[in-house]
């Protein structure tokens, strides 16, 4: 299918599920927004590099755009699709809404990365972890049948969980539902916000095992106070991921200075803007 044709299709098929006559999902200019509320959300992708072979793309971790949505329609389609998604506000445990938006992100996502899926690699998915410990069994399946629909399978998406420690206590749960994403096909990634809020994550690493271990850079301000300090945390982690037979990512690289440490670290991938400038530079030297 092209992709209006697949716009259409999620959109029909939202409006069933839903029972429903809003269509979230918009097409302009090819690139697929969705609506909720006031607020329009679509995609933007991020490079994952081979560390030291700029050649070398391993795939796009998604990042969300936000911005508002003031069609002339937009009072009487906001009422209805607040009803169905903003709950997640007023009431954080109802798993429903979180899934439901959670769902309608993905699926963005998913139609705006066929533009990038010729280019190979894979995508890396971020999921709520209420939406892993909303849905009871077969976490995964709702979103294979987009998968496949759009021409591409499991193996190609990389589903990245962010670890913190609100979730310490439901550990076993979330290693649960990524194992059942696991047995689907899917890729597993743990992405670490910060070394220093992460109770019980090398206990996590040994049990799940991910694929891909996400860290990102210190910003510049902090790097000389904790250079040291978080080094050698983050070596050990990198010697342990590498041991579970994982690979890690060190993210939101700017500069020289933060790419000197994914060097001492010997992180295989990496992302940023500083990357993103030498595969550039690189690609014109050819």
């Amino acid at each position: 299918m092209s992709l209006q044709q697949l716009v259409q299709h999620f959109n029909d098929r939202f409006a069933f599920e839903h029972h429903a006559n809003f269509h979230p999902f918009l097409l302009e200019k090819g690139l697929v927004s969705g609506i909720f509320g006031p607020i329009r959300i679509s995609s933007v992708f991020a490079p994952v590099w081979q560390t030291n072979n700029y050649e070398q793309l391993i795939g796009h971790i998604t990042q969300l755009s936000v911005m508002p949505y003031d069609h002339e329609l937009v009072s009487e389609q906001c009422t209805e699709i607040d009803t169905l998604f903003t709950n997640v506000i007023t009431q954080p445990t109802d798993f429903q809404s979180i899934i439901n938006l959670d769902r309608l992100r993905r699926t963005v996502h998913m139609l705006n990365y066929l533009a990038y899926a010729g280019n190979g690699g894979v995508l890396f998915l971020d999921v709520d972890p209420r939406h892993i410990l909303g849905v009871q069994q077969d976490h995964g399946a709702y979103f294979e049948e987009f998968i496949n629909q759009c021409g591409l399978t499991t193996k190609n998406v990389v589903i990245s969980l962010a670890v913190n420690n609100f979730y310490v206590l439901h550990h076993t749960q979330l290693v649960e539902g990524l194992n059942n994403y696991r047995q689907r096909g899917y890729q597993i990634a743990l992405n670490i916000g910060s070394l220093y809020a992460t109770d019980g994550l090398r206990e996590l690493i040994d049990k799940l095992a991910p694929d891909y271990l996400r860290m990102s850079a210190l910003v510049s301000e902090t790097i000389g106070e904790s250079n040291t300090i978080w080094q050698s945390a983050t070596k050990t982690l990198v010697k342990l991921q590498k041991l579970n037979g994982g690979q890690t990512i060190f993210q939101q690289v700017d500069n020289a200075e933060q790419a000197n440490i994914a060097a001492i670290a010997n992180i295989e991938l990496v992302q940023g803007g500083y990357y993103d400038r030498l595969a550039t530079d690189h690609l014109r030297c050819l």
